[in-house]
């Protein structure tokens, strides 16, 4: 399917897992990428494996730095012409445990990350491009944003902050600028290690599907938000979690 025919993406934290899955997939569906992360190694065998720059580029940098998201965004409206998608992949969990223990400094850095530089993301395209064009933005929450999650419960409530952020962002921009999210459950990742490694069988026997998520199965859902085939759908948050919030798990 070549839904993403003529589009263009910036997709951040998309040197593996499923920032890269992302790109690959809305590749494949006709779509050019500019990819971001810290590490310019990454990314430079990242966009090898999509095919070069006719179909991928990279700019490298911190995914909440303001000059940064500018760079990415002046680089992509060079080489490619148009920021037609947004995917805010990028999300930090540094610190783990009860809240009341924890270190408010790595809570702001976790709020400025998953949420203010999401924001930043989206206000720097909007007055670049999409504001006079359209688009569609997808942002990655988490099922962890839905409800307490214990020990992960800085993240979570960032992810939450992040779903109402998609929500109002939705409500502000229509009808011409999409905006929503998918939120998973585990998927098999390095970021998402901690919460498997050394454990898989026994966490995915809690999840009606019997299997942890890949980097693919959020991908899918990626390229169907931003396609077409969501034309009416905004302000809404997918859940992709192999049926695990329906057993009352997170």
């Amino acid at each position: 399917m070549h839904r993403l025919q003529g589009r263009t993406a910036i997709i951040t934290g998309a040197s593996r897992g499923i920032g890269l899955a992302i790109a690959h997939r809305l590749v494949e569906e006709g779509a050019r990428v500019c990819i971001t992360a810290r590490k310019p190694e990454a990314l430079a065998a990242a966009v090898e494996e999509l095919g070069g720059p006719d179909h991928a580029i990279f700019v490298a940098g911190k995914a909440d730095d303001a000059e940064h998201q500018v760079a990415t965004v002046t680089r992509t409206l060079a080489a490619y012409g148009s920021v037609d998608l947004l995917v805010n992949n990028t999300g930090i969990n540094p610190v783990a445990g009860p809240l009341v223990d924890a270190d408010l400094g790595a809570g702001a850095k976790i709020v400025g990350v998953n949420c203010l530089g999401t924001l930043s993301w989206v206000q720097t395209v909007y007055r670049a491009w999409m504001q006079e064009h359209g688009g569609s933005i997808v942002n990655i929450s988490s099922v962890a944003g839905l409800k307490p999650a214990p020990g992960i419960g800085l993240y979570g409530a960032s992810k939450a902050m992040l779903n109402h952020l998609t929500q109002g962002l939705a409500l502000e921009l229509a009808p011409t600028i999409r905006v929503n999210a998918v939120a998973p459950a585990v998927v098999k990742t390095r970021f998402g290690g901690p919460l498997y490694e050394g454990k898989e069988a026994e966490v995915a026997a809690a999840y009606p599907m019997a299997r942890l998520g890949s980097p693919e199965d959020i991908a899918g859902a990626v390229a169907f938000l931003a396609s077409e085939d969501a034309a009416w759908m905004t302000g809404h948050i997918l859940v992709a979690d192999g049926g695990l919030t329906m057993t009352g798990g997170v």
